[in-house]
């Protein structure tokens, strides 16, 4: 059965595409003052914060917010909030986890646990399974994440 818009849950799927959109515009907002990659900046930090605490209280009622309770559209932004928040990795850890159970049953994109599954490699400092982290070089070039098994990496994919 292909995924769809339609949505069990209508409110949660608009609280939820409404967090994502709000994160999108402060990002949007501070990109384009030219503040968004000074480190991890306060608001951002905020908006990321206050999401991350409203999608754990979702999670807590009613389980990963996936395609079959809130639409593919509120699926993915919740996927967005959660792959935005990197400051709790608590969070993440526990969202992979639904991700994965929720991916066997399609219930959300495959690409979604490769994408969380390599960001917390990232920020724990180790290689990257499936290769979808970027960083900058000492060179300033946009490059791969170190990656682990880079010869098995596209039978991972």
């Amino acid at each position: 059965m292909p995924p769809t818009e339609e949505s069990a849950r209508p409110d949660l799927a608009a609280e939820l595409e409404a967090m994502w959109q709000h994160d999108q515009e402060v990002r949007a907002e501070l990109a384009a003052a030219g503040s968004l990659f000074d480190g991890y900046h306060p608001r951002m930090e905020q908006v990321h914060r206050a999401n991350a605490a409203r999608l754990r209280e979702i999670i807590e009622a009613h389980g990963w917010p996936g395609r079959a309770l809130v639409g593919v559209s509120a699926a993915r932004a919740a996927f967005g909030v959660l792959n935005h928040a990197i400051g709790e990795p608590a969070l993440q850890r526990l969202g992979l986890e639904l991700l994965e159970a929720r991916s066997a049953e399609r219930d959300v994109d495959p690409i979604e646990v490769a994408m969380l599954a390599d960001r917390i490699a990232f920020f724990e400092g180790r290689p990257q399974r499936y290769g979808t982290q970027f960083d900058w070089d000492d060179h300033g070039e946009l490059r791969p994440w170190e990656l682990d098994d880079a010869d098995g990496v596209d039978s991972r994919r």
